[in-house]
C-alpha cells in the first residue's frame, strides 16, 4: 500500500501541494459551486474594448465569485507583443477582485512572429510576466495552486499549467495555441516546443484525472485555449456532423483527455475559446463513434462580444452536471447573442 500512494504521488504531484488534496472534500459537496469563464478580450482600441473590458471586469467582481479562468488571447494576433503591452495586459488581471486563472493563447506568443518576434522567446517572457508569483493565480485575493513546472520535473518549464480543488472540484489548465498547436510551424524549433507541450499537456491531464478519481471528486473541469474542432464557422447546435479533433491535439486530447473522460465516474467540463462563438454542447466521441456522455464543453464568448460566462458545478445528484449563464455587458460593441448554444 505504501509503494502504490508513492506511486501515485509521483504521477499526480500530491506529495508537493497541499491544495490538490483538500482535508474535508466529504463534507464539501453538498452546495452548487459558481465561477466565471471568459477569454479572447480584450482587442483592439484601449478607447473602445479596453473600456468595455474593464466594465465587464467590474461587473465580474460585483458577482464575488471565488474565482474567474481567462482561457487566453488577451490581445489580437496582429498587436504589439512588447513587454509593455503584457505588462498593460497583467494589469487588466490584476483587477479582478477575487482570484484569476490565465492559460495562454496563440495572440498571446505564438503569433507574435507576425510582428518578427520569436515567438519561443515571448513565450519565455510571458511565464516571466505572468507565472513569477509562485504557486498561486494572480488576483487581488490569489489562489493557492499547483503548477506543473514545481511537480512534473520532466515537464519544469510548464509553470503555465496549473491546478487547485475548490471543494470537492478539481480543476486544471493545459496550454494549447490555435489553429494546430504550432505543430505545422516552418521553424523546426517551434515544432519542437509544440511537441514538448502536447507531452507536458497529456501528462497533466492525466494527473487531473488520477487526481479527481481518488479523492473522489464531484467533477473535473478543464480550460484551455484552442479551438479543438474547428468551430471558426458558426452553426446551428445538431446541425453539423461529429468532428474529429484538430491537428496538432492528437495526444493531448484524442489519445488522452477522450478516453479517460469516457471511462470517469464525475462530469468533466471542457473550457475554450478561440473561435469567438458561445457554445455548450457535448460533440465528443469515443474511439467506438458513441458520444461521451460525461464529457461537456463550454466555448466562451470572444471579440467583438465582450461578455463572461458564469459556470455552476450543480450538486450531486442534479439531472445536469453543470450550468451556464451569460455575463452579459451592456457596453459591448456586439449584440446579446448566442449564435452556438446547446444547454
Amino acid at each position: 500500500m505504501i509503494r502504490r500512494r508513492a506511486a501515485l504521488a509521483a504521477i499526480t504531484g500530491l506529495a508537493t501541494q497541499a491544495a490538490v488534496a483538500p482535508a474535508a472534500a466529504a463534507d464539501a459537496g453538498a452546495a452548487a459551486l459558481d465561477f466565471i469563464a471568459l477569454g479572447d478580450m480584450p482587442y483592439g482600441n484601449d478607447l473602445l474594448s479596453g473600456v468595455a473590458y474593464r466594465h465587464l471586469i467590474d461587473q465580474i467582481n460585483a458577482l464575488d465569485l471565488p474565482f474567474a479562468i481567462h482561457v487566453g488571447d488577451f490581445k489580437a494576433g496582429s498587436a504589439p507583443c512588447s513587454d509593455a503591452e503584457y505588462a498593460r495586459q497583467l494589469h487588466h488581471f490584476q483587477r479582478f477582485a477575487r482570484a484569476l486563472v490565465y492559460t495562454p493563447g496563440d495572440n498571446d506568443w505564438y503569433d507574435c512572429q507576425r510582428q518578427g518576434a520569436d515567438p519561443l522567446e515571448r513565450l519565455r517572457a510571458l511565464r516571466r510576466q505572468f507565472f513569477d508569483a509562485g504557486a498561486q493565480s494572480l488576483g487581488q485575493r490569489p489562489l493557492a495552486l499547483l503548477r506543473q513546472g514545481d511537480a512534473m520535473p520532466a515537464h519544469a518549464a510548464y509553470v503555465e499549467n496549473q491546478r487547485w480543488v475548490q471543494r470537492d472540484v478539481v480543476f486544471a489548465t493545459f496550454h494549447t495555441v490555435g489553429p494546430d498547436n504550432g505543430s505545422q510551424d516552418a521553424q523546426a524549433d517551434v515544432r519542437a516546443e509544440a511537441q514538448a507541450r502536447e507531452a507536458a499537456n497529456a501528462a497533466w491531464i492525466r494527473a487531473a484525472f488520477a487526481v479527481a478519481q481518488q479523492m473522489p471528486a464531484r467533477a473535473l473541469v478543464l480550460a484551455t485555449q484552442a479551438d479543438l474542432l474547428g468551430d471558426k464557422l458558426p452553426a446551428t447546435a445538431g446541425q453539423r456532423p461529429a468532428r474529429r479533433i484538430a491537428k496538432g491535439f492528437e495526444l493531448s486530447i484524442s489519445q488522452t483527455l477522450l478516453p479517460l473522460a469516457d471511462a470517469a465516474p464525475f462530469p468533466v467540463l471542457l473550457i475554450h475559446g478561440d473561435a469567438h462563438i458561445y457554445t455548450v454542447d457535448q460533440p465528443f466521441r469515443n474511439a467506438r463513434g458513441q458520444a461521451i456522455s460525461r464529457l461537456w464543453r463550454l466555448q466562451v464568448f470572444g471579440e467583438p462580444q465582450l461578455h463572461a460566462v458564469r459556470v455552476r458545478v450543480e450538486p450531486p445528484g442534479s439531472p445536469l452536471p453543470f450550468g451556464f449563464s451569460p455575463v452579459w455587458n451592456p457596453t459591448s460593441t456586439a449584440p446579446q447573442t448566442l449564435r452556438r448554444a446547446n444547454p
